[in-house]
């Protein structure tokens, strides 16, 4: 019973938040490692250009509910998604328009791109605070919980009660069909092999007739899908603040180099790597060590490795070790 009681807080508090903070980390890092693969170089604005789409979505979602529209028990969210990534899309698309086709066109060295998308970052990040203000937003409905800690105690008598967030579920459900759509795209569709095979050989590609423009467009568009909904997803699970997607850029770039860049499978694999790592070394243990060991053993500290507030030096650390170690990160992407 005491092993179960353990498994139980181990999930609350371990499992089931890692393995929603990794969906949303592995759906950014899917972003990030395809602009490296196809565009071949690292977008440092991906994290504000995950909270421009969150914010359209999160205004379009007041409009919902100012309307009277819900989903019903899910979220409002849900359904001004696409409202997010059509606005999300159209400012990526002006910005490689007015910005990144120039320096593309000048064919300048990965490091300038690097350089320029820092600008961007800065810009991106002031136009959502202007709009939106720099503030903690929530924008959640809908119900709160799949199961709550009182129901499972009382369906299965144990002490411990473990609760699952409505939103948590979502994540997870979301991911799987987001990764199977974009496999789906990039392995059966004509242009999704037209982009397969820009990001292996882009001189081969464009004597074979691919046009490099609009593979660049598509690219572009798959990367505002793909960072509107892992940050409406963050923002859903925990809350929509302009800042603390500046501060997911570090675990979304973390887990696509420890996946390997280019690779989308090393993406999602990295992801749940930094997310378990975060979780779990900022998690305090004692708990979940009272049930397990003699109660002459149990600890009186928290034993717990890091405070909540270094988590992002968890992913840093990963991250050098991995570029000292394995530059290629663990499926052989690109090197950095």
């Amino acid at each position: 019973m005491d092993l179960l009681n353990a498994f139980i807080v181990l999930s609350n508090f371990v499992l089931v938040p890692a393995i929603a903070y990794g969906a949303q980390l592995a759906i950014g890092a899917l972003g990030v490692t395809m602009v490296y693969g196809i565009l071949r170089f690292s977008n440092f604005a991906h994290g504000d250009t995950m909270a421009f789409g969150t914010m359209a979505t999160i205004i379009a979602t007041w409009g919902l509910q100012a309307a009277g529209i819900t989903f019903g028990p899910l979220p409002t969210a849900l359904l001004a998604i696409p409202v997010g990534i059509a606005a999300c899309a159209a400012l990526v698309l002006a910005t490689d328009r007015v910005v990144y086709r120039f320096y593309r066109a000048q064919k300048v060295v990965p490091v300038i791109m690097v350089i320029v998308s820092i600008g961007v970052m800065f810009i991106y990040n002031g136009i959502t605070r202007i709009i939106l203000g720099p503030d903690d937003q929530r924008f959640a409905d809908g119900e709160r919980f799949i199961i709550s800690a009182r129901d499972f105690q009382e369906m299965t008598g144990l002490e411990e009660g473990l609760a699952i967030r409505t939103t948590q579920g979502i994540t997870l459900v979301v991911a799987i069909i987001v990764v199977v759509a974009l496999f789906w795209f990039l392995n059966r569709t004509r242009t999704g092999k037209s982009m397969r095979a820009y990001s292996d050989n882009e001189d081969l590609a464009l004597l074979s007739g691919i046009d490099p423009e609009r593979v660049v467009r598509v690219t572009w568009l798959i990367v505002a899908a793909l960072a509107t909904i892992a940050g409406v997803l963050y923002g859903l699970d925990k809350s929509y603040k302009p800042f603390t997607y500046f501060q997911l850029l570090l675990p979304i770039f973390a887990a696509a180099i420890v996946g390997g860049l280019g690779s989308p499978i090393g993406a999602i694999a990295g992801g749940f790597v930094i997310a378990f790592s975060e979780v779990a070394i900022t998690y305090a243990w004692k708990r979940v060590l009272e049930y397990t060991l003699p109660e002459s053993l149990a600890p009186d500290s928290l034993v717990q490795l890091l405070s909540t507030d270094y988590k992002f030096a968890v992913s840093f650390v990963i991250l050098v070790i991995v570029l000292l170690f394995r530059p290629t990160g663990l499926f052989r992407g690109k090197s950095v």
